[in-house]
């Protein structure tokens, strides 16, 4: 069986980061050993929140996992709370990648034009440079824009404006890059995918939904890691995990009094099984 860590924070309740990325990459037949960030009550949506920060636990939890000698086919980090943590997933990237291990990173700190809250543009250019150590990376528009220091755009950009960010992303040092949220008109939504040894871009576009919801960025991202470690090719993965997170939402939005704070992805897990049984 294949094996991946996966390193985030935990909110226990809100269908984001760890509760999610460990059920679906699990799901769909791979190993998922977690490194928690931290531990919130519930997600950041919500008010009065509890946290406690898990930063000092990562390297005695890297170190025993270095004794046992274990072997990682992929690591895969989201959301990152602070510089050091930032320091410290270069080195666990050091102490555990080896040439058959992709080291997927995405960015997880902006959204809608903004930073999320206690980042600073400073923590995005730090974040670049965790970017150029990854072979994949998997920014939304606006964590792209932040990353290259440059002017986000809501809407009137084209497919050139798209390219050349893509292209500046993977200046970086990322071997591919798969940029999230891609729109060229109100209808549709999507993903552009770059890859910097053929210089190619390919797209794939879903019809926007008529409801967004908190975590499907981290749903995205945990298919897409364990699509590419199965074997699926990047636009297969991407195209995948787009999929799903439709089927996600469609599912979500079925139930007349369904939750604000996060998809009901657990009842599209079947839809997600059978895509990767048939591939």
């Amino acid at each position: 069986m294949k094996r991946i860590i996966t390193v985030q924070d935990i909110s226990c309740l809100g269908k984001c980061s760890l509760t999610v990325a460990l059920p679906v990459i699990s799901a769909m037949g791979v190993e998922t050993c977690v490194i928690p960030t931290a531990v919130l009550s519930t997600h950041t949506a919500f008010k009065g929140f509890t946290f406690r920060d898990l930063t000092s636990d990562i390297i005695p939890i890297s170190e025993h996992w270095k004794k046992e000698a274990f072997h990682f086919d992929a690591i895969y980090t989201g959301y990152l709370g602070s510089f050091e943590q930032l320091e410290l997933m270069k080195k666990l990237f050091d102490d555990f990648a080896t040439n058959d291990t992709r080291i997927i990173v995405d960015p997880c700190m902006a959204d809608n034009g903004k930073l999320y809250t206690g980042f600073t543009q400073d923590y995005a250019f730090a974040m670049a440079e965790l970017c150029s150590k990854a072979d994949v990376i998997v920014p939304n528009m606006t964590e792209a824009c932040c990353m290259l220091g440059i002017e986000y755009k809501s809407s009137d950009y084209n497919q050139e404006y798209v390219e050349d960010i893509l292209r500046r992303l993977a200046s970086l040092g990322s071997k591919k890059v798969v940029l999230k949220g891609v729109q060229f008109d109100e209808k549709k939504i999507g993903i552009a995918m770059y890859d910097s040894l053929s210089e190619k871009t390919e797209w794939y576009f879903h019809k926007r939904m008529s409801q967004s919801f908190h975590g499907t960025g981290d749903i995205f991202a945990s298919v897409l890691t364990g699509a590419l470690v199965k074997g699926f090719e990047l636009k297969e993965a991407c195209r995948l995990a787009a999929d799903f997170v439709v089927e996600s939402i469609s599912k979500t939005l079925e139930h007349g009094d369904y939750n604000w704070y996060g998809v009901d992805f657990e009842s599209a897990i079947p839809y997600l099984v059978q895509r990767i049984s048939s591939n």
